[in-house]
């Protein structure tokens, strides 16, 4: 693991504008920078930088963070692979923290052999461009496919010499180990002898989403039928045929962007797609598709379009992996391209905007897909008509959003001829063999009910909601400063009778809400709030000064980042600029955080009570005489009236 100070020197180097702009145009706004979003298509900018605060904001998307947020939201990199980016960037010295010796070898090991994939590809792009032979057959070959040189470039596409051992020598020569060779399977070693496994093949570098080359993929060029056409890299510890999509490193970008995914079958289908302009298209390599491979994609984007060749033999087969996407809550369409045709002959013969009005145009749901091709197998059959629609209820039974299942249900009504009460008593009949082998899925029943439910307690929650966030608002803005505070204090008079004085206690804004939600037993329910709420207090009451926003966001967490950017850049996009020179003086908000935050607490204690109360009463239509709880109530009524009226509310 990376240490503790290698992160914190990454996060006091990097400057979050320079990462940015290397890939958005910044404009000076103010103390601020603006730009277009890089994560939608936009006219006006909505893109804003904070330089002094080091975070950003997209109010296009709704996404914002710190730097690290940035890149593993642009770059889609993990938390560890962003940090060693910008420690790369900055020229840090990355410091390991101590593991045991097996860990540490393990690591070494995957590192080993990742450097020596990167070796493999330059020496198969080298091959292809700087020798004669990769120019003839290579190069030859791609050329033939009708690929250009920046497209095979973009693709890092190579050629293995057809000597049996040219990469085994060269790659030994210059240091690298033969066991790692081996381990990725780049040299078969057998009796001593040491072949290369892609030797006389065009070889498709795959890779990781961040980039790193994980395995091969190689296509003979000579007719030789014992010979396998395609082979790839064997399962290693770098490299696992279930886990990689071909073209997720080249597509990534564009998928996030345009918020959909292409799914085809093989590598050259990606890249004459990429160079026919649709640049959001990925490949499961000829294998079918896993659930590892769909939430990669779903990092990505929800909305999955599959294309099938026009006269594939496997498109029944196929239909699982639909299944598949469905029961990952992902949304899927398919495409099948007219007879004789797939991806890669359909996008050499057409324009790029053809190809997108034929994708748009000849997309199908799901349903209406899976029915055309199971109905022409049972024409004039009842019997086969009714297997059909069990199969495609099957296939709405794996969709976990259950309004989306009433949807898909009512559409199968249509496209079938069959009522829906059919297919919901199906539905359920499903479910219930499935309660019984264990399989876990909703489905909705008594559904009025659950509306009602539903939305009785969705508007508690967002009341809750909106004070909390309220809460970390004020902490994040005012939380280290101090004001006066009126406070009740408890004293005893003369006649010995216990009265309450009203005084003025100077004390810190973060102080004063810790205190009085402790004294309370006030917790916040909603998780990131919490986790911001206890972080930012540590952090006042140990560092003692202005708050450090790099500080509080060095968190892989996403969600809190944002969260804490939504609330310290939701003023700054309106933010007034200069204003003092032409005489008009805007007024100072800190006059009002004293009201601002007794008027927070007092809100979250009245709704707390009015919650208490509720539940009290419903205690009592339970029991016809509870004195007790009648008391109760009477009591927290009080309270809830004291609190009213400091509110100047009316009850």
């Amino acid at each position: 693991m990376i240490s503790r100070s290698t992160i914190d020197q990454v996060y006091e180097a990097a400057r979050l504008e320079e990462v940015i702009e290397e890939y958005v145009t910044l404009k000076k706004s103010g103390a601020n920078y603006k730009g277009l979003s890089p994560f939608t298509q936009e006219k006006t900018p909505s893109f804003m930088v904070s330089p002094a605060k080091q975070i950003w904001k997209d109010f296009s998307s709704g996404k914002g963070g710190n730097v690290i947020a940035f890149l593993m939201e642009h770059e889609h990199f993990t938390y560890p692979e962003a940090i060693r980016y910008l420690a790369k960037k900055y020229n840090i010295e990355i410091e390991e923290t101590e593991v045991s010796p097996e860990e540490k070898q393990i690591k070494d090991d995957r590192e080993s052999m990742f450097l020596v994939a990167q070796y493999a590809l330059d020496f198969f792009e080298k091959s292809l461009w700087e020798t004669e032979e990769g120019k003839s057959i290579g190069l030859t070959y791609f050329k033939e496919r009708g690929f250009r040189d920046e497209t095979v470039k973009k693709f890092a596409l190579g050629y293995s010499p057809k000597s049996s051992n040219e990469l085994a020598k060269k790659s030994q020569k210059e240091g690298y180990k033969l066991d790692f060779l081996e381990k990725t399977g780049l040299v078969i070693v057998s009796n001593d002898r040491q072949v290369d496994r892609f030797r006389g093949r065009v070889v498709f570098p795959i890779r990781s989403m961040s980039g790193r080359v994980q395995g091969f993929g190689g296509r003979i060029l000579s007719e030789n039928a014992k010979t396998a056409k395609y082979l790839n890299s064997p399962e290693s510890e770098i490299y696992s045929k279930s886990k990689v999509l071909y073209g997720i490193f080249e597509s990534k970008q564009t998928i996030a962007k345009n918020d959909v995914c292409y799914l085809v079958e093989g590598y050259t289908d990606v890249i004459q797609m990429h160079q026919s302009g649709i640049t959001n298209v990925v490949s499961s390599s000829g294998t079918a598709l896993t659930v590892d491979q769909i939430r990669m994609i779903n990092r990505l984007t929800s909305n999955i379009v599959v294309l099938f060749d026009g006269d594939a033999p496997g498109l029944r087969a196929s239909l699982r992996g639909i299944d598949l996407i469905l029961e990952q809550g992902m949304n899927v369409r398919v495409c099948s391209f007219p007879e004789g045709d797939d991806p890669d002959s359909f996008a050499r013969s057409h324009s790029a905007d053809d190809i997108i009005n034929f994708l748009e145009e000849q997309s199908k749901d799901f349903i209406q897909f899976k029915a055309s091709l199971l109905s022409e197998e049972g024409k004039n059959d009842p019997v086969r008509k009714a297997e059909t629609i069990k199969e495609i209820v099957e296939s709405i039974f794996k969709i976990p959003d259950p309004i989306k299942q009433e949807i898909y249900i009512q559409n199968c009504s249509e496209i079938m001829q069959i009522s829906e009460d059919a297919l919901f008593s199906t539905l359920a009949q499903i479910n219930q063999n499935n309660k019984r082998k264990g399989a876990k899925r909703f489905i909705p029943d008594e559904s009025i009910a659950l509306v009602k439910k539903t939305t009785e307690t969705f508007s508690k929650v967002d009341r809750v909601f909106e004070l909390e966030k309220q809460i970390i608002s004020i902490l994040l803005t005012y939380g280290n400063q101090e004001f006066d505070f009126e406070e009740l204090i408890s004293k005893t008079n003369q006649e010995g009778e216990v009265i309450e004085e009203t005084q003025k206690i100077s004390v810190k804004v973060y102080e004063k809400i810790f205190l009085d939600l402790q004294q309370d037993e006030i917790e916040l329910s909603h998780d990131s709030f919490k986790k911001i709420f206890y972080k930012l207090i540590e952090f006042y009451q140990t560092e003692q000064g202005d708050l450090n926003f790099e500080k509080i966001m060095q968190t892989d967490d996403l969600i809190q980042n944002q969260i804490i950017t939504d609330l310290i850049m939701k003023e700054e996009q309106h933010q007034l600029h200069d204003w003092g020179k032409r005489n008009v003086f805007v007024k100072f908000k800190g006059s009002e955080v004293v009201q601002l935050v007794s008027e927070t607490i007092l809100s979250m204690r009245r709704y707390l009570i009015d919650q208490k109360i509720n539940e009290l009463q419903l205690v009592t239509k339970d029991q016809e005489e509870n004195q007790e709880t009648l008391k109760e109530i009477k009591m927290y009524q009080g309270l809830k009236n004291i609190i009213s009226s400091k509110l100047h509310r009316v009850i």
